[in-house]
């Protein structure tokens, strides 16, 4: 079941990368509430030499975006939240561990989410749910967004620099 969670149709991968940042745009703003990565399309957008800055303005603006859509998929319906789960396969035992985990950490929990690999795109579901203050959730999730995004697009840098360059 991981392995297949983990196996990204080339098809997906290509739809973000042929259209460049806006490309980018979607594909970080839907990674917010559903297991897409973003570093595919970073690092190919790297490759082709497009701007660092843009590329982090754009995926950093993308994911934020989509952990409001998260967060208010979450406070206005829990009908289609139980449909994202669905899709993210998480079951009932998830969700509460979920639950109990943001009712302790709160917005810690929130600031980490875009670290955690498929569960961290949850939470932001959750906090709406839960109807988590709106305050904290803002800045925990850009921090925590923003932070991975310069993250990804330093380190990819790097790697394209260092190994696909000359």
């Amino acid at each position: 079941m991981i392995i297949s969670l983990l196996i990204i149709p080339s098809s997906v991968t290509l739809f973000f990368t042929r259209y460049g940042l806006l490309g980018l745009f979607l594909n970080g703003m839907l990674s917010s509430f559903i297991p897409i990565p973003t570093e595919l399309t970073t690092a190919t957008l790297i490759a082709a030499k497009e701007n660092e800055t843009r590329i982090f303005i754009v995926l950093t603006v993308g994911s934020i975006i989509g952990g409001f859509i998260a967060y208010y998929i979450g406070y206005t319906g829990v009908h289609v939240s139980h449909r994202l789960r669905k899709i993210t396969r998480f079951d009932d035992k998830r969700s509460q561990t979920g639950y109990a985990l943001l009712a302790r950490y709160g917005w810690i929990l929130i600031f980490i989410s875009p670290w955690i690999p498929i569960g961290g795109d949850i939470i932001p579901i959750i906090a709406g749910v839960k109807k988590y203050n709106i305050n904290k959730f803002i800045i925990a999730m850009a921090l925590g967004k923003a932070i991975k995004a310069l993250a990804i697009v330093y380190f990819l840098s790097l790697i394209v620099v260092t190994f696909f360059q000359h």
